[in-house]
């Protein structure tokens, strides 16, 4: 039986799961398969491409980036029937009106692409609408959360940034060093995301936001994503942890400025109550309980995202 809920989350490494152990996206023991997205009424997923110099050692990371690509295409192909590659917005009401899931696509580290503007292109052409500028180990663009904290964005950074704003790509902070978001929301106008980013003032976790960093994701029209990661909601947490960081953004007015990103597949332990994709609708009957409005919740579970999604990745 569907649930009816619209689900549209910003991040999952189920590439990379599927790159490094074998099976696919249609079912799989993982947190995220087609399978459980179905399950839904509709379901679109952020796909993070992710490698570090661990995935494959000696083999260049931009070439990593392409074979997951390619393995994820030659997926999205089997399963054609169930799932599609969508680049904006509209393409993905689109799929969802021909009921089919919904795929985008996403780079986590722009190391991965070599930091060059060049490969930005194209992996633009190839269907590439979001990119983290760091994972944890800074690069020539950036400083990260965990290596090189103090540094911004280089001038590499800033016209990697700027050729991101021109292609209509989706620079993601979730990653960066403390400066280097701070650069990046000094340097764009419009929205960014925070794709997989809780709270810092609940978890005092450098990968979490500061409240004035999601003050900045508001006055830009943007949005952080909710990681179920148990790293980054606190001590034995559970799905009211959850739930006490999306109040937290909320009570700093983020009605708008909430989405999902859990994080599936890119994380060793979720909080007690979820084990996958499958048990959102926990979260969501939680929330209900809780006299939430089934508005603010399809913003929160959907909407947020989608109007970024809509506003940035235009073509």
């Amino acid at each position: 039986m569907k649930k009816e809920m619209t689900v549209f989350d910003g991040h999952c490494d189920t590439i990379l799961r599927c790159y490094e152990r074998g099976g696919g996206i249609a079912r799989n023991g993982g947190h995220l398969d087609l399978e459980r997205m179905e399950a839904y009424g509709h379901y679109a997923q952020f796909f993070a491409i992710f490698a570090d110099r661990t995935t494959r050692p000696g083999m260049p990371l931009h070439q990593v980036f392409r074979e997951e690509y390619d393995l994820f295409r030659r997926e999205l192909e089997k399963n054609r029937d169930r799932v599609v590659l969508c680049r904006t917005g509209g393409q993905v009401e689109e799929a969802w009106r021909g009921g089919r899931s919904a795929a985008l696509l996403s780079a986590e580290g722009a190391e991965l692409l070599d930091c060059s503007t060049e490969l930005l292109e194209e992996a633009h052409g190839l269907g590439v609408r979001a990119v983290n500028l760091t994972w944890n180990h800074a690069n020539a663009l950036s400083g990260s959360n965990a290596e090189e904290r103090d540094r911004g964005l280089s001038a590499q950074g800033r016209a990697f940034v700027d050729k991101m704003e021109r292609l209509g790509m989706l620079v993601d902070v979730s990653h960066l060093s403390d400066r280097g978001f701070w650069d990046v929301a000094q340097r764009l106008n419009g929205p960014f995301f925070a794709s997989h980013s809780n709270a810092r003032a609940l978890c005092p976790d450098a990968r979490n936001l500061t409240d004035e960093m999601f003050t900045a994701i508001i006055e830009h029209n943007g949005v952080a994503g909710l990681n179920v990661y148990a790293g980054f909601l606190g001590d034995d947490p559970d799905v009211d942890t959850v739930i006490a960081h999306l109040e937290h953004f909320l009570d700093l007015g983020g009605e708008k400025n909430v989405s999902l990103g859990g994080d599936w597949d890119g994380c060793s332990q979720l909080p007690r109550g979820l084990t996958g994709i499958q048990e959102l609708d926990r979260l969501y009957e939680r929330l209900l309980q809780r006299n939430y409005s089934t508005a603010l919740l399809d913003a929160v579970f959907n909407q947020n995202l989608m109007r970024v999604v809509n506003e940035v990745c235009t073509m």
